[in-house]
This record gives C-alpha cells, sequence and structure tokens, in this order.
C-alpha cells in the first residue's frame, strides 16, 4: 500500500527517525546551550539522591547520548529520504542510543523518588523501543 505514492512502511519508518531526531537534538541542544542553568537543576532535583555527588560527571553523558541520538535519527531520515541501504541502520543506531538515554533519565528519576518525572519518560521510551523495533523486523 502507498500514500502519495510512498509505501506506508517507508512513512512510518521516516516518521519514527524524524520524531527521535527531533526529540533528542532538541534534548540535548537544551542542554549545551543552556548547560550551567540544566547543570543548576539537575543538582538541586538530585540532591537527596544517591547521585547528587555524581551530577557534574553524568551531565556530559545524557548531553552526548541525547545529542547523538538525535543527530543520528536526523541522519537515519536523510539516508532513508535519498533511498540508502544504510537509512534504517542509521535510524535504528539513533534509536537505540535514545533508549539508552531514556533509561539512564529514568533511572535517575527513579534514584530521586520523581515518580512523576519517571512516569513522563514512559511515552518516549515506547515510541523509541516500538521504532527500533520496526527497523529491526
Amino acid at each position: 500500500m502507498t500514500l502519495l505514492g510512498f509505501p506506508i512502511l517507508l512513512i512510518v519508518k521516516l516518521l519514527f527517525a524524524a520524531f527521535s531526531g527531533v526529540l533528542f537534538t532538541q534534548s540535548g541542544l537544551d542542554k549545551v546551550f543552556h548547560y550551567q542553568g540544566n547543570l543548576d537543576y539537575f543538582k538541586d532535583h538530585f540532591k537527596k539522591s544517591p547521585l547528587a555527588s555524581t551530577v557534574g560527571l553524568l551531565m556530559p553523558v545524557i548531553t552526548l547520548l541525547e545529542t547523538s541520538a538525535g543527530l543520528i535519527s536526523l541522519a537515519g531520515l536523510v539516508l532513508l529520504l535519498a533511498g540508502s541501504d544504510l537509512g534504517p541502520t542509521t535510524a535504528a543506531l539513533g534509536m537505540c542510543l535514545g533508549g539508552v538515554s531514556l533509561v539512564s533519565l529514568f533511572f535517575g528519576q527513579r534514584l530521586a523518588q520523581d515518580y512523576a518525572g519517571a512516569a513522563v519518560l514512559v511515552p518516549y521510551f515506547l515510541m523509541t523501543v516500538a521504532g527500533l523495533a520496526l527497523y529491526a523486523f
């Protein structure tokens, strides 16, 4: 089945890659461009958790994970549009990095006992895993 001349499966793959690309690129670049504000927020957020002393080390890690996930997803989107055989693999790699990023954030939220904040991540994680499964099968 096609829509506007494109196979539906390709459209779904493009939408997953685009969504993941926008989500993680924006989140990662926000941390890059507003680093001190984000660092201050996370230090305060995690001050009563076991992660309190590691926020300064973990902030660059999550920033790199999110930014990489987003940019690789966007690269996968472009490669899919170009019809490259590398498109699905690249987009899947972006989604995999996004999943790792979300699990890391979820872990932190749970340790900080911010259960509402952890719950907000669940739909993003499910979307990322669904997209990854789409590329795998």
